[in-house]
């Protein structure tokens, strides 16, 4: 880290000290073993279930038409009959909040258990530069990761079924990968938030992932008791969308199923008239946007807050 906070030359020209911090982020990430670790169990849980949607797809094309039914798609979003693997989707809702917290757990704590965290802000460069460039450095390489991911299962699709996605496919499987990073983004500056918090790089790592069992499995144990004694859908429904996984969710089944036209409970009034044709991209988004912006608005918060407890941390050497 000695160097990082150094100017450096880069193509003839002098590197800002804060993209310099950044750049020193990225590679000791992805050297890292925990991120070789993290991508191959991503890799092949992804590609299990990649390789069983494309199985279910060639036992089910001949009664699909692929016109209407958005066949691209369902590479994401479809399972086999006995689900023996979650579809794609799934596999992105579960492994990428590890994969968030196991990129930013450490961020901080890690620094000062070394002994780095005084000499770096020893040196003449603002204090911000060193949280607001972790967050940035990690936030790239879990952006470039989600997308090679992403761009890869479309083209082992292509190949597979040997049909290219239409416009509006190919978009919305772009902007289910955008709100995948936002998703891993808010795990990440929950993490790098414990890792401000608290000392100790085992305690950080296990408060980051209490807090995502209570989301992944305690949460809706609640929500579902809640829902015995009570029979407003609408405020069931409202409860629910405290959980980021919920939202992120809803966010992916409405981008990724576009027949899918209303999140909430359908009233008599709307079932009677409508036509059952699939959503524009526009509208699918427009009906998402709640929930973008409550996960920015989360992402947002959690950085704002580790900005805060930073910045008023006393570092000693």
């Amino acid at each position: 880290m000695k160097l990082a906070i150094q100017t450096v030359e880069a193509s003839g020209k002098a590197l800002h000290p804060f993209w310099a911090i950044v750049q020193k982020e990225i590679a000791d990430q992805v050297r890292s073993w925990r991120f070789v670790i993290l991508l191959m169990i991503i890799l092949l849980t992804c590609f299990a279930s990649l390789y069983t949607a494309l199985s279910t797809i060639r036992e089910v094309a001949s009664d699909i038409e692929t016109n209407e039914a958005f066949l691209f798609l369902k590479i994401f979003t479809i399972s086999d009959e006995n689900a023996t693997l979650p579809p794609f989707i799934t596999f992105i809702s579960f492994l990428g909040p590890i994969l968030g917290i196991g990129l930013g757990f450490d961020s901080i704590s890690v620094e000062r258990n070394k002994g780095t965290l005084s000499r770096i802000m020893a040196q003449p460069i603002p204090r911000d530069y060193l949280i607001n460039a972790k967050f940035i450095a990690t936030l790239i390489v879990v952006f470039v990761f989600i997308f090679s991911l992403g761009l890869l299962v479309m083209g082992l699709g292509i190949l597979a079924i040997g049909l290219p996605p239409s416009w509006d496919e190919f978009w919305r499987i772009l902007s289910f990968l955008f709100f995948s990073v936002i998703y891993i983004g808010f795990w990440l500056n929950l993490a790098i938030l414990f890792s401000i918090r608290f000392k100790q790089t085992a305690t950080s790592a296990l408060a980051s992932i209490g807090i995502w069992l209570f989301f992944t499995l305690f949460f809706s144990m609640i929500v579902n008791a809640i829902a015995a004694t009570q029979t407003n859908t609408e405020m069931i429904q409202n409860i629910s969308r405290l959980n980021p996984s919920y939202l992120f969710s809803e966010v992916t089944t409405i981008l990724l199923t576009p027949s899918i036209r209303t999140l909430g409970p359908v009233t008599m009034e709307q079932a009677v008239g409508a036509i059952p044709s699939p959503l524009p991209l526009s509208q699918s988004l427009l009906l998402i946007w709640p929930q973008f912006t409550a996960l920015v608005a989360a992402t947002v918060i959690c950085f704002g807050i580790s900005y805060v407890v930073f910045m008023r941390q006393e570092i000693r050497a």
